[in-house]
């Protein structure tokens, strides 16, 4: 059971997201890929990691794979902070660009997503992928539905 179920839907997204930050739990993509949740706030969410072997493709670089999962949380996670306790949501569209090549000197990557618009039943985010200096390594828009979650016992 993780950290969102305990709370068996009584959390609001924002409140859910916190949670994680705070329990320092996280989903288990972010330990497979060595990537952590590290802010948010309503509409906004940030991811962090550090690119090293376990992230490299055949070539030696890191796997455009890498770059997209952090985006794809960023986005989904900033829709995410705005959903009631009942609400869910699942990424209909991801579309990403490549601005610069992610190697292993890279150093540590920062996701950051926010949402553009949120409806009843969609929301559009966009989010950056940043090294500590601020250079763009990737980019994204998101398109996400906005669902009501079934009852839980």
């Amino acid at each position: 059971m993780n950290v969102l179920q305990e709370h068996n839907g009584r959390l609001s997204g924002l409140e859910q997201l916190q949670a994680l930050i705070a329990t320092k739990r996280q989903p288990p993509i972010c330990a497979t890929l060595q990537f952590e949740l590290v802010e948010v706030e309503k509409g906004r969410a940030v991811f962090a990691g550090t690119p090293g072997p376990h992230a490299f493709n055949p070539i030696g670089s890191v796997h455009g794979g890498y770059a997209a999962t952090l985006l794809d949380s960023a986005c989904g996670c900033a829709a995410h902070s705005c959903l009631s306790a009942e609400q869910g949501y699942t990424t209909v569209e991801l579309k990403i660009a490549y601005h610069k090549a992610i190697t292993g000197e890279t150093g540590l990557v920062r996701a950051e997503g926010k949402i553009m618009s949120i409806g009843r039943r969609v929301a559009f985010t966009e989010a950056r992928l940043i090294d500590a200096e601020g250079r763009l390594y990737a980019s994204a828009t998101s398109t996400l539905l906005i669902f009501e979650q079934p009852t839980r016992d």
